[in-house]
Protein backbone atom coordinates (compact mmCIF):
# COMPACT_ATOMS: atom_id res chain seq x y z
CA UNK A 1 0.00 0.00 0.00
CA UNK A 2 2.71 2.19 -0.41
CA UNK A 3 0.97 3.88 -3.80
CA UNK A 4 -1.06 5.39 -1.36
CA UNK A 5 -0.44 7.63 1.61
CA UNK A 6 -2.32 9.43 4.12
CA UNK A 7 -3.47 13.27 3.73
CA UNK A 8 -1.79 14.33 7.02
CA UNK A 9 -3.41 16.54 9.83
CA UNK A 10 -3.42 20.36 9.71
CA UNK A 11 -1.46 22.07 12.51
CA UNK A 12 -4.58 23.04 14.47
CA UNK A 13 -4.20 23.25 18.16
CA UNK A 14 -7.54 23.58 20.15
CA UNK A 15 -10.19 23.75 17.23
CA UNK A 16 -13.76 24.82 18.49
CA UNK A 17 -15.44 23.41 15.44
CA UNK A 18 -16.85 20.48 17.69
CA UNK A 19 -18.86 22.22 19.63
CA UNK A 20 -19.85 24.30 17.45
CA UNK A 21 -23.88 23.72 15.94
CA UNK A 22 -25.60 24.56 12.90
CA UNK A 23 -28.31 27.65 14.07
CA UNK A 24 -28.86 29.45 11.02
CA UNK A 25 -28.78 28.55 7.05
CA UNK A 26 -25.37 29.91 5.23
CA UNK A 27 -26.04 31.79 1.79
CA UNK A 28 -26.59 29.13 -0.85
CA UNK A 29 -25.46 29.63 -4.28
CA UNK A 30 -26.28 26.89 -7.00
CA UNK A 31 -23.80 26.00 -9.34
CA UNK A 32 -26.22 23.66 -11.55
CA UNK A 33 -26.45 26.09 -14.74
CA UNK A 34 -22.70 25.51 -14.49
CA UNK A 35 -20.87 22.70 -12.77
CA UNK A 36 -24.21 20.69 -13.51
CA UNK A 37 -24.18 21.92 -16.66
CA UNK A 38 -20.87 21.32 -18.09
CA UNK A 39 -21.17 17.48 -16.12
CA UNK A 40 -24.10 16.48 -18.76
CA UNK A 41 -23.77 14.37 -21.75
CA UNK A 42 -25.89 16.82 -24.12
CA UNK A 43 -25.70 20.14 -22.09
CA UNK A 44 -29.42 21.97 -21.50
CA UNK A 45 -29.77 24.20 -24.25
CA UNK A 46 -31.07 27.89 -23.60
CA UNK A 47 -34.79 27.28 -23.28
CA UNK A 48 -34.01 24.98 -20.54
CA UNK A 49 -31.57 26.66 -18.85
CA UNK A 50 -34.28 29.41 -18.52
CA UNK A 51 -36.58 26.84 -17.29
CA UNK A 52 -34.06 25.78 -14.43
CA UNK A 53 -33.00 29.37 -13.63
CA UNK A 54 -36.85 29.91 -12.80
CA UNK A 55 -36.99 26.30 -10.77
CA UNK A 56 -33.91 27.61 -8.70
CA UNK A 57 -35.61 31.36 -7.84
CA UNK A 58 -38.89 29.57 -7.23
CA UNK A 59 -36.66 27.37 -4.74
CA UNK A 60 -35.35 30.33 -2.95
CA UNK A 61 -31.65 30.96 -4.54
CA UNK A 62 -30.46 34.02 -4.04
CA UNK A 63 -27.03 33.34 -5.31
CA UNK A 64 -26.85 31.66 -8.80
CA UNK A 65 -23.76 30.62 -11.21
CA UNK A 66 -25.23 30.57 -14.59
CA UNK A 67 -22.64 29.88 -16.39
CA UNK A 68 -19.47 30.10 -18.39
CA UNK A 69 -20.47 33.66 -20.55
CA UNK A 70 -16.95 33.19 -22.46
CA UNK A 71 -16.97 29.40 -23.14
CA UNK A 72 -19.66 29.02 -25.85
CA UNK A 73 -22.42 30.95 -27.80
CA UNK A 74 -25.34 29.05 -25.53
CA UNK A 75 -23.94 30.68 -22.54
CA UNK A 76 -23.17 34.46 -23.45
CA UNK A 77 -27.07 34.34 -24.72
CA UNK A 78 -28.42 32.72 -21.78
CA UNK A 79 -27.00 35.36 -19.64
CA UNK A 80 -28.37 38.30 -22.09
CA UNK A 81 -31.40 36.75 -22.28
CA UNK A 82 -31.81 36.75 -18.43
CA UNK A 83 -30.77 40.44 -18.55
CA UNK A 84 -32.82 41.53 -21.13
CA UNK A 85 -36.34 39.64 -20.57
CA UNK A 86 -36.10 40.90 -16.95
CA UNK A 87 -35.63 37.22 -15.35
CA UNK A 88 -33.61 37.95 -12.65
CA UNK A 89 -35.64 39.34 -9.46
CA UNK A 90 -33.96 42.15 -7.78
CA UNK A 91 -32.73 40.13 -4.42
CA UNK A 92 -31.01 37.20 -6.44
CA UNK A 93 -27.41 37.77 -7.71
CA UNK A 94 -26.40 35.98 -11.22
CA UNK A 95 -22.38 34.68 -10.74
CA UNK A 96 -20.39 34.30 -14.06
CA UNK A 97 -17.17 31.98 -14.27
CA UNK A 98 -14.12 33.14 -15.84
CA UNK A 99 -10.70 32.23 -16.32
CA UNK A 100 -8.61 35.52 -15.94
CA UNK A 101 -7.42 36.08 -19.39
CA UNK A 102 -8.34 39.33 -20.96
CA UNK A 103 -10.23 38.59 -23.85
CA UNK A 104 -12.03 36.34 -21.69
CA UNK A 105 -12.85 38.59 -18.92
CA UNK A 106 -14.15 41.26 -21.42
CA UNK A 107 -16.24 39.21 -23.23
CA UNK A 108 -17.79 38.04 -20.01
CA UNK A 109 -18.14 41.68 -18.92
CA UNK A 110 -20.10 42.51 -22.25
CA UNK A 111 -22.51 39.53 -21.01
CA UNK A 112 -23.29 41.18 -17.95
CA UNK A 113 -24.08 44.76 -19.48
CA UNK A 114 -27.53 46.06 -18.17
CA UNK A 115 -27.69 43.62 -14.54
CA UNK A 116 -27.48 45.42 -11.51
CA UNK A 117 -25.58 43.21 -9.80
CA UNK A 118 -23.21 40.32 -10.46
CA UNK A 119 -20.93 37.80 -8.71
CA UNK A 120 -17.48 37.70 -10.97
CA UNK A 121 -15.62 34.15 -10.15
CA UNK A 122 -12.17 33.69 -10.98
CA UNK A 123 -10.00 30.83 -9.77
CA UNK A 124 -6.59 28.88 -10.69
CA UNK A 125 -5.52 26.14 -9.33
CA UNK A 126 -2.82 25.69 -6.29
CA UNK A 127 -2.03 22.27 -5.32
CA UNK A 128 1.66 20.71 -5.67
CA UNK A 129 0.45 18.68 -8.27
CA UNK A 130 -0.90 21.04 -10.58
CA UNK A 131 1.93 23.24 -9.64
CA UNK A 132 3.83 20.07 -10.98
CA UNK A 133 2.36 18.64 -13.91
CA UNK A 134 -0.32 21.51 -15.26
CA UNK A 135 1.56 24.24 -15.05
CA UNK A 136 5.64 23.93 -14.02
CA UNK A 137 5.50 27.31 -11.82
CA UNK A 138 6.67 27.94 -8.17
CA UNK A 139 4.23 29.02 -5.39
CA UNK A 140 5.53 32.77 -6.37
CA UNK A 141 4.57 32.91 -10.09
CA UNK A 142 1.06 30.59 -9.18
CA UNK A 143 -0.03 33.76 -6.43
CA UNK A 144 1.80 36.07 -9.26
CA UNK A 145 -1.03 34.05 -11.35
CA UNK A 146 -4.13 34.82 -9.24
CA UNK A 147 -3.02 38.58 -8.55
CA UNK A 148 -2.58 39.52 -12.12
CA UNK A 149 -6.28 37.56 -12.73
CA UNK A 150 -7.69 39.99 -9.94
CA UNK A 151 -6.15 43.24 -12.19
CA UNK A 152 -7.73 41.93 -14.78
CA UNK A 153 -11.14 41.93 -13.34
CA UNK A 154 -9.76 45.42 -12.36
CA UNK A 155 -9.21 46.69 -15.51
CA UNK A 156 -12.32 45.80 -16.97
CA UNK A 157 -14.59 46.88 -14.08
CA UNK A 158 -15.07 50.55 -16.30
CA UNK A 159 -16.90 48.69 -19.16
CA UNK A 160 -19.95 48.09 -16.51
CA UNK A 161 -20.82 51.34 -15.12
CA UNK A 162 -23.85 50.56 -12.73
CA UNK A 163 -23.40 47.46 -12.28
CA UNK A 164 -22.27 46.41 -8.84
CA UNK A 165 -19.80 43.85 -8.83
CA UNK A 166 -18.84 41.37 -6.18
CA UNK A 167 -15.35 39.16 -6.85
CA UNK A 168 -15.28 35.44 -5.76
CA UNK A 169 -11.82 34.09 -6.18
CA UNK A 170 -11.19 30.25 -6.00
CA UNK A 171 -8.07 28.63 -5.24
CA UNK A 172 -9.18 25.70 -7.56
CA UNK A 173 -7.69 22.29 -5.68
CA UNK A 174 -7.56 24.16 -2.01
CA UNK A 175 -8.79 20.59 -0.51
CA UNK A 176 -5.14 19.65 -1.86
CA UNK A 177 -3.12 22.77 -1.52
CA UNK A 178 -0.67 23.27 1.49
CA UNK A 179 -3.33 25.46 3.69
CA UNK A 180 -0.48 27.87 4.63
CA UNK A 181 -0.14 28.29 0.85
CA UNK A 182 -4.17 28.56 0.73
CA UNK A 183 -3.95 31.43 3.04
CA UNK A 184 -0.85 33.13 1.34
CA UNK A 185 -2.64 33.10 -2.26
CA UNK A 186 -5.96 33.91 -0.56
CA UNK A 187 -4.06 37.53 1.25
CA UNK A 188 -2.54 38.38 -2.33
CA UNK A 189 -5.98 38.13 -3.98
CA UNK A 190 -7.69 39.84 -1.03
CA UNK A 191 -5.09 42.81 -1.25
CA UNK A 192 -4.95 43.82 -5.17
CA UNK A 193 -9.49 43.22 -4.84
CA UNK A 194 -8.61 45.98 -1.99
CA UNK A 195 -11.74 44.03 0.56
CA UNK A 196 -13.52 45.86 3.01
CA UNK A 197 -16.22 45.63 4.88
CA UNK A 198 -18.43 47.54 2.46
CA UNK A 199 -16.90 45.86 -0.58
CA UNK A 200 -16.68 41.77 0.53
CA UNK A 201 -14.41 39.39 -1.32
CA UNK A 202 -15.95 35.79 -1.24
CA UNK A 203 -13.15 33.11 -1.21
CA UNK A 204 -13.98 30.08 -2.17
CA UNK A 205 -12.32 26.70 -1.35
CA UNK A 206 -13.45 24.13 -3.14
CA UNK A 207 -13.02 20.61 -2.22
CA UNK A 208 -12.16 19.77 -5.60
CA UNK A 209 -11.78 16.38 -5.03
CA UNK A 210 -11.86 14.86 -1.57
CA UNK A 211 -9.04 13.94 0.03
CA UNK A 212 -9.68 13.32 3.44
CA UNK A 213 -12.05 12.87 6.33
CA UNK A 214 -14.70 15.84 6.79
CA UNK A 215 -12.94 16.28 10.47
CA UNK A 216 -9.67 17.36 8.45
CA UNK A 217 -11.58 19.44 5.90
CA UNK A 218 -13.40 21.05 8.94
CA UNK A 219 -9.88 21.64 10.46
CA UNK A 220 -8.76 23.19 6.93
CA UNK A 221 -12.14 25.68 7.25
CA UNK A 222 -11.24 26.57 10.58
CA UNK A 223 -7.20 27.15 9.62
CA UNK A 224 -7.99 29.18 7.12
CA UNK A 225 -10.62 31.23 8.86
CA UNK A 226 -8.63 32.03 12.01
CA UNK A 227 -5.37 32.97 9.72
CA UNK A 228 -6.97 34.76 6.66
CA UNK A 229 -6.28 38.43 7.68
CA UNK A 230 -9.87 41.33 7.74
CA UNK A 231 -11.88 38.36 8.20
CA UNK A 232 -14.99 40.70 8.41
CA UNK A 233 -14.08 42.08 5.01
CA UNK A 234 -14.17 38.30 3.98
CA UNK A 235 -16.92 35.64 2.90
CA UNK A 236 -15.87 32.08 3.26
CA UNK A 237 -17.54 29.94 0.96
CA UNK A 238 -17.62 25.66 0.63
CA UNK A 239 -17.73 24.27 -3.04
CA UNK A 240 -17.27 20.47 -1.94
CA UNK A 241 -17.28 17.67 -4.30
CA UNK A 242 -18.01 14.13 -3.24
CA UNK A 243 -15.24 11.88 -4.76
CA UNK A 244 -14.97 9.87 -1.11
CA UNK A 245 -18.71 10.34 -0.63
CA UNK A 246 -18.47 12.67 2.47
CA UNK A 247 -19.50 15.79 0.71
CA UNK A 248 -22.64 16.26 2.79
CA UNK A 249 -20.52 15.95 5.64
CA UNK A 250 -17.79 17.31 4.50
CA UNK A 251 -19.94 20.66 4.20
CA UNK A 252 -21.87 20.70 7.81
CA UNK A 253 -18.67 20.24 9.49
CA UNK A 254 -17.23 23.34 7.31
CA UNK A 255 -19.98 25.26 8.59
CA UNK A 256 -19.54 24.30 11.82
CA UNK A 257 -16.02 25.24 11.09
CA UNK A 258 -17.09 28.83 10.54
CA UNK A 259 -17.75 28.90 6.38
CA UNK A 260 -20.75 31.34 5.64
CA UNK A 261 -21.89 30.22 2.20
CA UNK A 262 -21.99 26.88 0.64
CA UNK A 263 -21.82 26.36 -3.34
CA UNK A 264 -23.74 23.40 -4.71
CA UNK A 265 -26.21 21.43 -6.93
CA UNK A 266 -29.32 20.25 -7.01
CA UNK A 267 -29.30 16.01 -6.27
CA UNK A 268 -25.07 16.44 -6.15
CA UNK A 269 -25.05 16.77 -10.06
CA UNK A 270 -21.82 17.40 -11.42
CA UNK A 271 -18.31 16.23 -12.60
CA UNK A 272 -17.26 12.30 -10.95
CA UNK A 273 -19.04 11.72 -8.22
CA UNK A 274 -20.57 14.73 -8.44
CA UNK A 275 -21.20 18.31 -6.22
CA UNK A 276 -22.08 18.87 -3.20
CA UNK A 277 -25.77 17.83 -2.54
CA UNK A 278 -27.72 21.08 -1.80
CA UNK A 279 -31.50 19.07 -0.95
CA UNK A 280 -29.74 16.92 1.53
CA UNK A 281 -28.03 19.41 3.27
CA UNK A 282 -30.63 21.95 3.77
CA UNK A 283 -33.22 19.32 4.72
CA UNK A 284 -30.85 17.41 7.00
CA UNK A 285 -31.15 21.38 8.83
CA UNK A 286 -34.87 21.32 8.04
CA UNK A 287 -34.92 17.92 10.15
CA UNK A 288 -33.14 19.76 13.62
CA UNK A 289 -35.25 22.34 13.60
CA UNK A 290 -33.42 25.39 11.32
CA UNK A 291 -35.07 27.09 8.71
CA UNK A 292 -33.23 26.12 5.72
CA UNK A 293 -34.64 28.96 3.64
CA UNK A 294 -35.01 26.82 0.41
CA UNK A 295 -38.42 25.31 -0.09
CA UNK A 296 -38.58 21.98 -1.10
CA UNK A 297 -42.29 21.41 0.12
CA UNK A 298 -42.60 19.66 -2.92
CA UNK A 299 -39.64 18.02 -3.73
CA UNK A 300 -41.43 15.13 -6.14
CA UNK A 301 -41.90 18.03 -8.68
CA UNK A 302 -38.62 19.91 -8.09
CA UNK A 303 -36.76 16.03 -8.67
CA UNK A 304 -39.01 15.41 -11.98
CA UNK A 305 -38.15 19.02 -13.34
CA UNK A 306 -34.89 18.36 -12.72
CA UNK A 307 -34.76 15.05 -14.16
CA UNK A 308 -36.35 16.63 -17.40
CA UNK A 309 -33.67 19.20 -17.35
CA UNK A 310 -30.43 17.15 -17.05
CA UNK A 311 -32.43 13.72 -18.25
CA UNK A 312 -30.40 12.29 -15.15
CA UNK A 313 -32.09 9.89 -12.93
CA UNK A 314 -32.29 10.08 -8.90
CA UNK A 315 -31.56 7.09 -7.14
CA UNK A 316 -34.87 5.54 -5.87
CA UNK A 317 -32.70 5.38 -2.29
CA UNK A 318 -31.63 9.58 -2.54
CA UNK A 319 -32.15 10.85 0.33
CA UNK A 320 -35.31 12.40 0.74
CA UNK A 321 -36.32 12.89 -3.38
CA UNK A 322 -35.57 9.15 -3.96
CA UNK A 323 -38.55 7.11 -4.54
CA UNK A 324 -38.06 4.36 -1.97
CA UNK A 325 -36.69 6.63 0.93
CA UNK A 326 -39.85 6.98 2.94
CA UNK A 327 -41.11 2.95 1.87
CA UNK A 328 -40.36 0.07 4.27
CA UNK A 329 -40.71 -3.10 2.55
CA UNK A 330 -39.17 -4.80 6.11
CA UNK A 331 -41.65 -6.51 8.80
CA UNK A 332 -40.32 -4.61 11.72
CA UNK A 333 -39.81 -1.61 10.45
CA UNK A 334 -43.82 -1.39 8.84
CA UNK A 335 -44.96 -2.32 12.32
CA UNK A 336 -43.04 0.42 14.44
CA UNK A 337 -43.74 3.19 11.35
CA UNK A 338 -47.46 1.77 11.75
CA UNK A 339 -47.40 2.26 15.00
CA UNK A 340 -46.07 5.22 15.35
CA UNK A 341 -48.34 6.54 13.03
CA UNK A 342 -51.24 5.83 14.33
CA UNK A 343 -50.05 7.29 18.05
CA UNK A 344 -49.87 10.51 16.31
CA UNK A 345 -52.84 11.34 15.06
CA UNK A 346 -54.22 11.98 18.43
CA UNK A 347 -51.01 14.60 18.60
CA UNK A 348 -51.01 18.19 18.35
CA UNK A 349 -50.11 19.13 14.95
CA UNK A 350 -46.97 20.79 16.18
CA UNK A 351 -45.60 17.88 18.10
CA UNK A 352 -42.03 16.95 17.78
CA UNK A 353 -41.67 14.43 15.43
CA UNK A 354 -40.61 10.71 16.31
CA UNK A 355 -41.97 8.50 14.02
CA UNK A 356 -39.57 5.46 13.81
CA UNK A 357 -37.76 5.21 10.83
CA UNK A 358 -38.71 8.38 9.15
CA UNK A 359 -36.45 11.15 10.11
CA UNK A 360 -38.81 13.83 8.26
CA UNK A 361 -42.74 14.01 7.90
CA UNK A 362 -43.42 12.96 4.17
CA UNK A 363 -45.82 15.77 3.94
CA UNK A 364 -43.36 18.24 4.82
CA UNK A 365 -41.86 17.48 1.68
CA UNK A 366 -45.40 17.02 -0.61
CA UNK A 367 -44.70 13.28 -0.36
CA UNK A 368 -47.89 10.73 1.14
CA UNK A 369 -48.28 8.32 3.87
CA UNK A 370 -49.61 5.64 1.30
CA UNK A 371 -46.06 5.33 0.08
CA UNK A 372 -44.24 4.69 3.44
CA UNK A 373 -45.22 0.61 3.50
CA UNK A 374 -44.66 -1.59 0.60
CA UNK A 375 -45.41 -4.83 0.42
CA UNK A 376 -42.57 -7.86 -1.02
CA UNK A 377 -41.59 -11.23 0.72
CA UNK A 378 -40.09 -9.65 3.26
CA UNK A 379 -42.60 -7.70 4.38
CA UNK A 380 -44.24 -8.64 7.97
CA UNK A 381 -47.63 -9.41 8.93
CA UNK A 382 -48.95 -5.43 9.89
CA UNK A 383 -47.82 -4.05 5.91
CA UNK A 384 -50.21 -5.40 4.26
CA UNK A 385 -53.10 -4.74 7.12
CA UNK A 386 -51.88 -0.58 6.61
CA UNK A 387 -52.23 -0.89 3.06
CA UNK A 388 -55.33 -1.79 3.42
CA UNK A 389 -56.12 0.68 5.61
CA UNK A 390 -54.88 3.54 4.00
CA UNK A 391 -55.88 2.26 -0.04
CA UNK A 392 -59.13 0.89 1.40
CA UNK A 393 -60.26 1.51 4.37
CA UNK A 394 -60.43 -1.90 6.03
CA UNK A 395 -59.55 -1.74 9.57
CA UNK A 396 -58.73 -5.69 9.89
CA UNK A 397 -57.96 -6.75 13.95
CA UNK A 398 -54.62 -6.91 15.03
CA UNK A 399 -54.99 -10.85 15.94
CA UNK A 400 -56.21 -11.26 12.09
CA UNK A 401 -53.06 -9.35 10.26
CA UNK A 402 -50.69 -12.71 11.07
CA UNK A 403 -53.27 -15.12 8.76
CA UNK A 404 -53.13 -11.78 6.09
CA UNK A 405 -49.70 -11.75 6.66
CA UNK A 406 -49.38 -15.44 5.67
CA UNK A 407 -51.11 -15.07 2.32
CA UNK A 408 -49.76 -11.88 1.44
CA UNK A 409 -46.19 -13.04 1.62
CA UNK A 410 -46.79 -16.73 -0.14
CA UNK A 411 -47.59 -14.56 -2.90
CA UNK A 412 -44.86 -11.97 -2.92
CA UNK A 413 -42.47 -15.13 -2.64
CA UNK A 414 -43.74 -17.11 -5.42
CA UNK A 415 -43.79 -13.90 -7.60
CA UNK A 416 -40.73 -12.69 -6.90
CA UNK A 417 -41.70 -8.81 -6.71
CA UNK A 418 -43.47 -6.14 -4.79
CA UNK A 419 -46.90 -6.33 -4.58
CA UNK A 420 -49.20 -3.34 -5.53
CA UNK A 421 -52.11 -2.13 -3.34
CA UNK A 422 -54.42 -3.04 -6.11
CA UNK A 423 -53.24 -6.98 -5.67
CA UNK A 424 -52.69 -6.65 -1.93
CA UNK A 425 -56.61 -6.27 -2.09
CA UNK A 426 -57.91 -8.86 -4.84
CA UNK A 427 -55.49 -11.43 -2.22
CA UNK A 428 -57.56 -10.17 0.39
CA UNK A 429 -60.66 -10.38 -1.23
CA UNK A 430 -59.93 -13.67 -3.18
CA UNK A 431 -59.00 -15.11 0.26
CA UNK A 432 -62.14 -13.59 2.63
CA UNK A 433 -64.42 -12.37 0.39
CA UNK A 434 -65.00 -13.85 -2.41
CA UNK A 435 -64.52 -17.91 -1.29
CA UNK A 436 -68.09 -20.29 -1.95
CA UNK A 437 -66.37 -23.50 -1.04
CA UNK A 438 -66.58 -25.36 0.86
CA UNK A 439 -69.34 -23.67 2.40
CA UNK A 440 -71.90 -21.82 0.05
CA UNK A 441 -75.40 -19.68 1.00
CA UNK A 442 -77.70 -20.87 -1.69
CA UNK A 443 -80.92 -19.18 -0.09
CA UNK A 444 -81.42 -17.16 3.22
CA UNK A 445 -84.45 -15.37 4.93
CA UNK A 446 -84.62 -14.29 7.89
CA UNK A 447 -87.73 -13.52 10.37
CA UNK A 448 -88.12 -11.42 14.02
CA UNK A 449 -90.03 -12.76 16.31
CA UNK A 450 -91.94 -10.59 19.03
CA UNK A 451 -91.21 -11.31 22.65
CA UNK A 452 -93.78 -12.84 24.79
CA UNK A 453 -95.75 -10.75 26.51
CA UNK A 454 -94.95 -10.23 30.09
CA UNK A 455 -90.92 -11.74 29.53
CA UNK A 456 -87.87 -9.67 29.82
CA UNK A 457 -87.13 -10.30 26.83
CA UNK A 458 -87.62 -6.61 25.01
CA UNK A 459 -86.05 -7.74 21.49
CA UNK A 460 -87.58 -11.13 20.73
CA UNK A 461 -85.62 -13.38 18.61
CA UNK A 462 -84.62 -14.38 14.99
CA UNK A 463 -86.21 -17.31 13.15
CA UNK A 464 -82.99 -18.16 10.29
CA UNK A 465 -84.16 -20.61 7.71
CA UNK A 466 -81.43 -21.13 4.91
CA UNK A 467 -79.95 -23.21 1.90
CA UNK A 468 -76.62 -23.98 2.54
CA UNK A 469 -74.14 -26.64 0.01
CA UNK A 470 -71.54 -28.18 1.71
CA UNK A 471 -68.86 -29.83 -0.06
CA UNK A 472 -71.03 -30.48 -2.56
CA UNK A 473 -74.79 -31.42 -1.00
CA UNK A 474 -76.94 -29.22 -0.24
CA UNK A 475 -79.15 -28.70 3.08
CA UNK A 476 -82.08 -26.70 3.79
CA UNK A 477 -82.03 -25.87 7.44
CA UNK A 478 -83.77 -23.74 9.76
CA UNK A 479 -83.34 -22.36 13.77
CA UNK A 480 -83.83 -19.54 16.48
CA UNK A 481 -81.26 -17.41 18.13
CA UNK A 482 -80.75 -14.03 19.87
CA UNK A 483 -80.53 -12.31 16.29
CA UNK A 484 -79.56 -13.42 12.75
CA UNK A 485 -75.71 -14.22 13.35
CA UNK A 486 -76.73 -16.66 16.62
CA UNK A 487 -79.95 -18.00 14.74
CA UNK A 488 -77.73 -18.81 11.53
CA UNK A 489 -74.86 -20.50 14.01
CA UNK A 490 -77.27 -22.80 15.27
CA UNK A 491 -79.08 -23.73 11.96
CA UNK A 492 -75.39 -24.45 10.90
CA UNK A 493 -75.08 -27.15 13.68
CA UNK A 494 -78.00 -29.34 11.63
CA UNK A 495 -74.88 -29.89 9.01
CA UNK A 496 -71.98 -31.67 8.73
CA UNK A 497 -69.98 -28.14 9.30
CA UNK A 498 -67.22 -28.52 11.65
CA UNK A 499 -68.61 -27.63 15.38
CA UNK A 500 -67.29 -24.35 16.19
CA UNK A 501 -67.70 -21.33 18.46
CA UNK A 502 -67.26 -17.62 17.31
CA UNK A 503 -64.24 -16.36 19.50
CA UNK A 504 -64.07 -12.74 18.68
CA UNK A 505 -66.13 -10.11 16.46
CA UNK A 506 -65.15 -6.89 15.14
CA UNK A 507 -67.13 -4.71 12.68
CA UNK A 508 -66.78 -1.25 11.10
CA UNK A 509 -68.55 0.97 8.27
CA UNK A 510 -67.05 1.64 5.20
CA UNK A 511 -68.23 4.71 2.66
CA UNK A 512 -70.62 7.77 3.30
CA UNK A 513 -74.32 8.04 2.38
CA UNK A 514 -76.56 5.28 0.63
CA UNK A 515 -72.73 3.80 -0.50
CA UNK A 516 -72.15 2.48 3.55
CA UNK A 517 -71.46 -1.02 4.06
CA UNK A 518 -70.26 -3.12 7.09
CA UNK A 519 -67.57 -5.13 7.52
CA UNK A 520 -67.56 -7.60 9.96
CA UNK A 521 -64.60 -9.93 11.02
CA UNK A 522 -64.95 -13.06 13.44
CA UNK A 523 -62.59 -15.54 14.01
CA UNK A 524 -63.86 -19.25 15.17
CA UNK A 525 -62.29 -21.58 17.24
CA UNK A 526 -63.21 -25.19 16.39
CA UNK A 527 -63.75 -28.14 18.94
CA UNK A 528 -60.29 -29.07 18.01
CA UNK A 529 -58.93 -25.67 19.17
CA UNK A 530 -57.99 -24.14 15.50
CA UNK A 531 -58.80 -20.80 15.02
CA UNK A 532 -59.92 -19.31 11.73
CA UNK A 533 -60.61 -15.76 10.91
CA UNK A 534 -63.28 -14.85 7.83
CA UNK A 535 -64.36 -11.43 6.70
CA UNK A 536 -68.48 -10.40 5.09
CA UNK A 537 -69.41 -7.16 3.54
CA UNK A 538 -72.77 -6.09 3.33
CA UNK A 539 -75.05 -3.39 3.28
CA UNK A 540 -76.78 -4.94 6.31
CA UNK A 541 -74.77 -5.52 9.06
CA UNK A 542 -76.54 -8.84 10.24
CA UNK A 543 -75.04 -10.86 6.44
CA UNK A 544 -71.90 -9.16 6.85
CA UNK A 545 -71.37 -11.03 9.99
CA UNK A 546 -73.34 -14.46 8.57
CA UNK A 547 -70.84 -13.89 5.58
CA UNK A 548 -67.69 -13.64 7.92
CA UNK A 549 -68.96 -16.85 9.71
CA UNK A 550 -68.81 -18.25 6.26
CA UNK A 551 -65.48 -16.96 5.32
CA UNK A 552 -63.62 -18.15 8.47
CA UNK A 553 -65.58 -21.50 7.87
CA UNK A 554 -63.78 -22.04 4.47
CA UNK A 555 -60.81 -21.52 5.54
CA UNK A 556 -61.05 -24.35 7.64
Amino acid sequence: MAKYVPFGKIPLRDRTWPDNEITHAPVWCSVDLRDGNQALAVPMNVEQKLAFFDLLVNIGFKEIEVGFPSASQTEYDFVRRLIEEGRIPDDVTIQVLCQAREHLVKKTFESLRGAKKAIFHIYNSTSPAQRKYTFNMTKEQIVQVAADGVKCVQDQLGLLAGTQIQLEYSPESFSNTEIDFSVEICEAVKAQWGASRDNKIILNLPTTVECATPNVHADQIEYFARHITGRDTVIISLHNHNDRGTGVASCELGLLAGAERVEGTLFGNGERTGNLDIVTVALNMYTQGVDPRLDFSHISDVAQDYMRFTNMPIHPRHPYAGELVFTAFSGSHQDAIRKGMAARTAMPEDAPWDIPYLPIDPHDVGREYEEIIRINSQSGKGGAAWVLEQDYGLYLPKAMHPALGCVITEAADKLQRELSPEEIYTLFANQWLNRREPLCILDIAETHLDAPAGTSDAGGSVMCRVSVRWRGDTYTIGDTGNGPLDAFVSALRKTPVPRFTISAFHEHSIGTGNDTDALAYIEITTDSGKKFWGCGKSSNIGRAGIDAIVSAINQI
